[in-house]
């Protein structure tokens, strides 16, 4: 496995090195969802140490540049005096992803599923909370389900909206875009996909859709999580994932993923949709 410093030199992301403003909301939803669940992980003592040394390398290693002595204990308390620009954003991401992963890889018989699926777990429980946070933020008004063309349009709807807070709040510097026509060869196949074809692929099958973006904030440190621990953050993706899971679908970005495939302005997830099974009675 590759070092930080290994991976940074082979890619350095110079078009993040001029830092953008994060929104307040963000940050706030995003301390809430990231330390929260961090404290309650298995086998963590809830001592910040560990963090606050990974966002000093993450920094001068990445950045060339030295954290204030308070930014993750402003961070952890939900206290940003200061505001968060995106390179301490990325930095901050970065350090608790990667003591999460290594707190459940030293304590993994105190977890029920492998490291692997525990790492995904994590990452779809802090998903599953700043969701909730931006939809009562945005007032999302979502379908029960996706039958009729109304539903979808619905759907679609609040999906511009996560994507719009994403961009405002600076998640995103230049723009979203989630559709579901596709024209892709993926693992030796061949996917051709109207946006009329998704209702009816969903319903007993498997629908696609395209996930767009440009310069997420933490494109950089999900590149090193991925190519150093195995596994990235997926923020915005894990949230829109929570999105179609509240309707009754399984949504997520194809396992084969790699971001560091793809040009800062235009990363870009197949993802598969399916209706969740049934939940079998006693």
């Amino acid at each position: 496995m590759k070092t930080l410093k290994e991976i940074v030199q082979e890619n350095p992301f110079d078009d993040f090195k001029d830092w953008w403003p994060v929104g307040r909301h963000f940050s706030r939803f995003m301390s809430n969802a990231i330390h929260g669940e961090w404290v309650k992980l298995p086998g963590s003592s809830g001592d910040l140490s560990t963090v606050k040394s990974h966002v000093n390398l993450y920094l001068s290693t990445v950045f060339d540049t030295e954290s204030r002595s308070s930014l993750v204990d402003e961070f952890a308390q939900n206290n940003l005096l200061s505001g968060l620009q995106s390179g301490q954003f990325d930095a901050l991401s970065y350090a608790y992803y990667r003591s999460t992963f290594e707190i459940i890889k030293a304590n993994l018989d105190e977890y029920e599923n492998s490291l692997e699926r525990e790492r995904r777990l994590y990452t779809k429980r802090v998903g599953k909370l700043f969701f909730d946070q931006v939809a009562e933020h945005l007032a999302l008004d979502l379908p029960a389900d996706l039958l009729t063309e109304a539903d979808l349009a619905q759907m679609k709807t609040c999906i511009t909206q996560v994507g719009q807070f994403l961009s405002d709040e600076g998640y995103l510097r230049d723009h979203f875009a989630f559709h579901f026509n596709v024209e892709i060869e993926h693992m030796g196949a061949s996917i051709s996909q109207n946006d009329g074809d998704i209702l009816g692929l969903i319903q007993s099958g498997t629908g696609h859709a395209l996930y767009e973006m440009g310069y997420p904030i933490i494109l950089p440190s999900a590149v090193y999580l991925y190519h150093t621990m195995e596994e990235a953050q997926h923020h915005s993706s894990r949230t829109i994932e929570e999105l179609f899971d509240r309707v009754g679908f399984d949504a997520r970005e194809t396992d084969d993923f790699d971001p560091i495939g793809y040009p800062s302005d235009r990363v870009v997830e197949l993802w598969e949709i399916k209706r969740k099974p049934l939940e079998s009675g006693m």
